[in-house]
């Protein structure tokens, strides 16, 4: 008697889901990137109680035949790919033709779809990965796909799901790093039937990265614009005087697919080196456009892992693309400069223990409401004493002594010697003579 035995193929569906739908964000990824695959304009993503009641999704593209609908709840169906040729040149978000079979096996499924060319529409209506319903409908052009009660029919899956703010956190940050690598298409999220994110279609790469990263940092993002005969690097990364305590504000688009990857991640930080404060990270948005040859994005089921053919090289151009930017930047700051110092980096005291601000333009003192007053003694609080001691007892620098002028780009002090300028890194415990 033979003891092994093939899989049912429900059982073998809820294997493959294991990979593919970890939680209700994934869900929301494998469905929003059929959409755009799908040529839609307009997304709307709806969540119940942390995606585990509900999650809607509903676009305007091209929508299915009946045919092709029935087709593609079927496992390994797909529209995107039909040779071994193409699985080294794909070029679509989904390609596998897992994700919806997957989905369906775990969940309460409804998949409703129209194609311009037909009448009606078909709606087809499963449970547990079995069909027991397909009608025609009247339906939009375009597709609709609801799952409810997520892994329902797999409770030991279901016990590991985290709180509903946390699973909306996931669902939040899939969608915002999805509407950031597809600026033409409108993304609308609805938390329990309330508008939570609205990303409008007629917004370019810049608004959707200001919304995405925060409105605060928008006189503080700057442009990546990087190219050679292998590889083209855009995006936007803000100063390195705004940055984060996590990597959740690193997003990493290969070939316009959000991916994560620690050899780019490495390549960023290369770019910044000596311009963070160790433990934190910076806000990036960076687009990697390479030959479709070159990646292999068929590494995981869950498609967020890439490999490249030539990752030295494309690690080594993501660096030198983030420090040229960063470099162009304080070479000619332009409005982003600042010459203002804020209130808290340096404060001086004179003979009359009155704490002074350096920051005035015009080189006049203004006194600072609120600090205690030590003795006569200078007093550092970010930096904590970055360097020679400074002295305000004269308008103008003399012998051993130091004026601040200013800041620039938020990141360095610019102080006046008898020897020339200094530039102070706030950041680092040293600076460097001009």
């Amino acid at each position: 008697m033979t003891t092994v035995r093939i899989l049912p193929e429900i059982l073998s569906n809820q294997i493959a889901a294991g990979e593919v739908v970890q939680r209700p964000s994934s869900v929301v990824k494998e469905l929003v990137e059929n959409s755009i695959d799908a040529k839609a304009t307009s997304i709307t993503i709806e969540v119940e109680h942390g995606g585990k009641s509900l999650i809607r999704v509903s676009d305007d593209g091209i929508g299915l035949s009946r045919d092709d609908a029935l087709l593609s709840i079927e496992r390994y169906a797909t529209s995107k790919i039909r040779s071994t040729t193409d699985l080294f040149s794909i070029g679509t978000m989904g390609f596998r033709g897992e994700a919806l079979p997957s989905i369906a096996s775990v969940s309460k499924f409804c998949l409703q779809t129209r194609t311009k060319r037909s009448d009606t529409g078909t709606k087809i209506e499963m449970a547990g990965g079995k069909i027991f319903n397909v009608t025609d409908v009247g339906a939009p052009v375009g597709t609709m796909v609801e799952v409810k009660h997520l892994f329902f029919n797999t409770p030991a899956r279901k016990k590991f799901l985290k709180s509903d703010a946390t699973e909306v956190s996931h669902i939040a940050d899939t969608i915002s790093g999805m509407a950031l690598g597809n600026p033409h298409i409108r993304f609308r999220l609805f938390l329990n039937q309330r508008l939570q994110k609205n990303f409008s279609a007629d917004h370019d790469l810049f608004q959707r990265a200001v919304t995405v990263l925060g409105k605060d940092v928008a006189d503080q993002l700057f442009k990546i614009d990087f190219s050679t005969e292998f590889i083209r690097i855009n995006g936007f990364l803000a100063s390195p005087m705004v940055s984060r305590t996590s990597p959740s504000k690193i997003f990493i688009f290969v070939n316009n697919r959000l991916v994560h990857d620690r050899g780019v991640v490495a390549g960023i930080f290369n770019g910044y080196r000596g311009r963070l404060m160790k433990g934190r990270y910076p806000l990036v948005v960076v687009f990697i456009h390479i030959a479709f040859d070159q990646v292999d994005v068929n590494v995981h089921p869950s498609k967020r892992e890439v490999k490249f053919f030539d990752s030295r090289q494309v690690v080594q151009a993501v660096a030198s693309a983030v420090e040229t930017a960063l470099a162009a930047v304080q070479s000619n700051p332009g409005p982003h400069a600042s010459l203002a110092v804020k209130p808290d980096p340096v404060f001086v005291f004179q003979d009359d223990s009155t704490p002074k601000n350096t920051a005035a333009l015009s080189g006049v003192e203004q006194p600072v409401a609120g600090w205690p007053i030590p003795d006569k003694k200078p007093c550092f609080t970010e930096p904590e004493d970055p360097g020679p001691r400074i002295s305000m007892d004269r308008p103008r620098a003399e012998e051993n002594e130091y004026t601040i002028i200013g800041q620039v780009m938020n990141t360095y002090i610019l102080v006046e010697s008898r020897d020339g300028l200094i530039l102070i890194d706030q950041h680092a415990e040293s600076y460097t003579s001009h």
